[in-house]
């Protein structure tokens, strides 16, 4: 039995046509169809293994902002803990300077208004300190989130470059590169056929 290709080429070269020629058509026919087909194959392949591709790469970059989420926390963390530590430090060391300064106002027999202008001095000191730690964490809580945000963006960006379209192959235009490759190759043979015969 006989493909339809040579079929369809031998009754379109009718009487005149010889086998060879017949082949001749055929042959180039279903070269050019055969290449057509094996190319859409090949970037379907392509857009499949892309696609692949993006996937891993966006998980991978999704791990990666957490990671650097994670990591900025973990320093806004450690920050707030080691002013917290330096704020009962400075608690610590006032109260002692105050309990001080009440001993030795009793040891000198000093009293009234100017051990209690040396204590209130005492307890500004520490109020300013405390306030100055405090405006110092607000800032870094600050620096905090606008380098969240700035990660966010970041990622943002690298998903946006890694999601990018895949160019996916269409099956109408598949089709119709066949059929172009064929007419072409059909008249190639009707060519090569005029030559020899």
């Amino acid at each position: 039995m006989c493909d339809p290709v040579s079929v369809a080429v031998g009754s379109a070269l009718g009487a005149t046509g010889t086998t060879t020629a017949v082949g001749m058509v055929g042959a180039s026919t279903m070269l050019g169809v055969g290449s057509s087909v094996a190319s859409f194959a090949g970037q379907r392949r392509m857009a499949r293994q892309q696609a692949a591709f993006q996937s891993r790469a966006a998980e991978a970059e999704r791990q990666r902002a957490i990671q650097e989420q994670t990591s900025i926390r973990m320093r806004q963390a450690q920050e707030q803990e080691a002013a917290n530590r330096e704020i009962a430090e400075i608690s610590l060391k006032s109260r002692q300077a105050i309990a001080k300064g009440v001993t030795s106002a009793g040891e000198a027999g000093v009293s009234g208004s100017s051990v209690e202008m040396l204590l209130d001095d005492y307890t500004r000191q520490e109020a300013a300190y405390r306030l100055g730690i405090a405006r110092q964490q607000d800032m870094r809580d600050v620096q905090t989130g606008l380098a969240l945000t700035d990660a966010g963006y970041r990622t943002r960006m690298r998903q946006i470059e890694i999601n990018r379209p895949i160019d996916k192959p269409s099956f109408l235009v598949g089709a119709l590169n066949v059929a172009q490759s064929g007419l072409m190759g059909y008249r190639t043979g009707l060519e090569l056929t005029r030559e020899t015969g």
